[in-house]
């Protein structure tokens, strides 16, 4: 269990803020940073906290090993340890699983718990250690650097993916000034709305109508619930993500943008392109790229995209329905290096792309895959529109319900953006419109926290991952 959202807002980020800013020196402010980094995590999991500082430890002295002598045994041996920890504790129960379904065997379940966070911090330990062997970066000497990058707690628990290089020279010098701190508490604020004011509340929806049997649902209903959790899993983790980035950027860190408003997409390819971006440009450098790209003719850079996919999506659960779930991404983007997709009308490519990702999100949902296909097939036949079908729909479709799917629909597409760019230089001369965004910001806190205060459990989506 983490800090519970008031602790962290009230007690745990006014503290740290506070030391942070009463130090002047950088390495200070870096110890600071780590002690509480650990601390955060520890909270509810101390057992845990030692696996990630044994990953800080031995991704260190690989790096140092790579350093002195550009080795692919050190090299392998790093990929195994880091693979091997998200085998032990994420797929042992799938593996398992799987071996008794095939064999007819009913062997135990090892029910190991999952460490929160673990497919991220793993993944940024991997990618600093291959980028010294690629010689991109120098390996560090200062381990508390090391530990530092990977335990830094505003990405720490899900993401953005952070490379070493991306933040090598913040760790060692970054500038302070209350204009950034003010503009990373409104990115932390809008992100937090984003969860709390959208995403729980399209949450309560999805999640009643993904507890009925599917044979219950009609047409409607299966459409409310694939809408609820399409709007909830974007505003859940694009909300976390901008949480991240505005903290790091309080803390004087900049981290790369997760999110590019994903379901404006024209394609598929394009999803993926402003989808989780520090996850698909990860497998992209370290997966695809090394298994040869589309440097090997055409039939290898499907295969290649097929295990790209098919590994997306073992990375976000040890379930073979998040298999399938790539795989189905996997072939749809090469369906559109075949068919002409790219020349139908832009409306019609919008249309396509949201109903290719809405269906995928449905089987990653699903507990189940025969679940996720049932929904599906309620979805495009569920004709049954009798009283009690109807009714589990129209129960769902409440005021707060609809308003936060219109503005979740409003604000998945770049609407602000442009606005923002037509006003560019009206806004200049209005002086009130930049005070104004904060005031909104700190109402918007306001009502976050009195939301909060209900004591509600609503977990980020990708803490399981």
């Amino acid at each position: 269990m983490v800090f519970s959202s008031l602790i962290f807002l009230c007690v745990f980020l006014p503290v740290v803020f506070i030391l942070y800013y009463l130090i002047p020196s950088i390495k200070a402010k870096n110890t600071i940073l780590i002690i509480f980094s650990l601390v955060f995590y520890a909270y509810g999991e101390p057992v845990y906290v030692l696996l990630m500082i044994l990953s800080t430890v031995l991704n260190y002295v690989f790096g140092r090993l790579l350093g002195a002598k550009k080795s692919k045994l050190v090299l392998i041996l790093s990929v195994v340890f880091n693979i091997g920890l998200l085998v032990v504790f994420k797929y042992t129960d799938m593996l398992i699983g799987t071996v008794n379904s095939l064999l007819g065997l009913k062997l135990p379940l090892a029910e190991i718990w999952l460490p929160i966070g673990i497919s991220f911090f793993t993944f940024q330990a991997m990618s600093y250690v291959i980028d010294v062997y690629r010689a991109k970066i120098a390996p560090q000497k200062n381990y508390l650097n090391v530990l530092l990058y990977i335990s830094l707690f505003p990405q720490l628990m899900a993401g953005p993916i952070v490379r070493y290089s991306d933040i090598e020279q913040q760790i060692g010098s970054r500038t302070f000034d209350m204009q950034r701190v003010a503009a990373g508490l409104r990115r932390f604020i809008c992100g937090l709305s984003k969860k709390v004011l959208i995403a729980n509340t399209v949450a309560v929806a999805a999640d009643a109508l993904f507890k009925v049997p599917a044979a219950e649902l009609n047409m409607l209903s299966a459409w409310i619930a694939a809408i609820g959790y399409m709007l909830q899993i974007y505003y859940d983790f694009s909300g976390y993500s901008d949480m991240a980035i505005g903290l790091g950027q309080m803390f004087g860190f900049t981290f790369l943008e997760n999110f590019r408003h994903p379901y404006s997409a024209l394609s598929v390819q394009d999803f993926w392109r402003r989808w989780h971006i520090s996850l698909s440009t990860w497998f992209r450098d370290y997966l695809y790229i090394p298994l040869g790209g589309n440097r090997k003719g055409k039939v290898r850079t499907q295969i290649n995209k097929v295990i790209v996919f098919a590994t997306t999506g073992l990375w976000h659960g040890a379930n073979w329905s998040f298999v399938i779930w790539g795989l189905f991404h996997g072939l749809f983007l090469m369906l559109e290096d075949i068919l002409p997709i790219k020349k139908m009308p832009g409306g019609l490519k919008r249309v396509y792309t949201l109903l290719v990702v809405c269906v995928g999100f449905v089987v990653f949902r699903a507990d189940t895959l025969p679940q996720g296909l049932q929904v599906i097939g309620r979805m495009f036949a569920g004709t049954d529109f009798s009283t009690y079908p109807m009714g589990l729909a129209m129960e769902q479709l409440t005021p707060i319900f609809i308003l936060a799917v219109i503005a979740g629909c409003i604000a998945a597409f770049p609407v602000w953006a442009r606005i923002k760019e037509k006003l560019a230089e009206r806004t200049r001369k209005m002086k009130w419109v930049e005070p104004a965004s904060y005031v909104c910001s700190v109402a918007a806190l306001l009502v976050c926290m009195l939301s909060l205060s209900s004591g509600t459990y609503n977990p980020f989506i990708y803490f399981r991952f």
